[in-house]
């Protein structure tokens, strides 16, 4: 997750949590159908991630070949052996990366959402994040002008700078289609806690068929 893809990637966002009702299982099947490059596991906010239910996700992910990186928490990235970290957005992001960076070296993936601020996002460019993230603020899921934003910001990241970029807060297969017409590298979206009524493979199929719209438009 480190170079900008000639072909859209799919980053899965997933709780870490105990594998209760087969949710590893569910992980990692949406993982192998989607071809998924990056697994993003994250806790409840304020909570600290369980490591003990944790390592059987990145242990499993990382045998194939897909990065694993622990949302804003650097310790448990360390003693996880994970590939490295993503932090969210907040007011003092420049300084989070500076500081997650100077724990986990050079080496690690340390990417970082600039929210809708170009400047984080330049600024993050130019201190050597693996990758810039857009999300939208929170309260915003409802707000089509927040949508906008976002897809504003990646058109104009991904014909402006080479640093690849992610968009986040992706909900549907038609959102993801479009950003990916507008430059987006990666695509991260949120496995739901319960199977989607259709299941969990037409849920994966669904936005792989968005991850060719760039090539389908070219």
């Amino acid at each position: 997750m480190t170079e900008a893809q000639s072909e859209p990637r799919l980053c899965l966002i997933a709780a870490a949590t105990a594998d209760d009702a087969g949710w590893h299982t569910r992980i990692a099947a949406v993982l192998e159908a989607t071809s998924a490059a990056t697994l993003i596991l994250t806790t409840p906010k304020g909570a600290s991630i369980d490591v003990a239910a944790a390592r059987p996700l990145v242990e499993k992910a990382q045998t194939k070949n897909i990065a694993v990186l622990i949302s804003d928490d650097i310790e448990a990235a360390r003693a996880l052996g994970a590939d490295g970290v993503h932090l969210s957005w907040r007011p003092e992001i420049e300084d989070a990366y500076e500081a997650a960076r100077a724990a986990l070296g050079s080496d690690a993936i340390v990417g970082a959402d600039a929210g809708v601020s170009r400047h984080d996002a330049m600024t993050l460019g130019d201190e050597a994040a693996d990758y810039v993230a857009f999300s939208r603020l929170p309260d915003t899921s409802d707000d089509p002008t927040a949508a906008e934003a976002q897809h504003e910001l990646v058109a104009w990241w991904s014909e402006v700078f080479v640093v690849p970029v992610v968009a986040f807060d992706v909900e549907t297969p038609a959102e993801a289609a479009d950003l990916v017409r507008n430059g987006a590298d990666f695509i991260a979206v949120r496995l739901p806690p319960a199977p989607p009524e259709a299941g969990d493979a037409a849920w994966a199929a669904a936005f792989v068929a968005a991850l060719e719209a760039r090539a389908d438009a070219a």
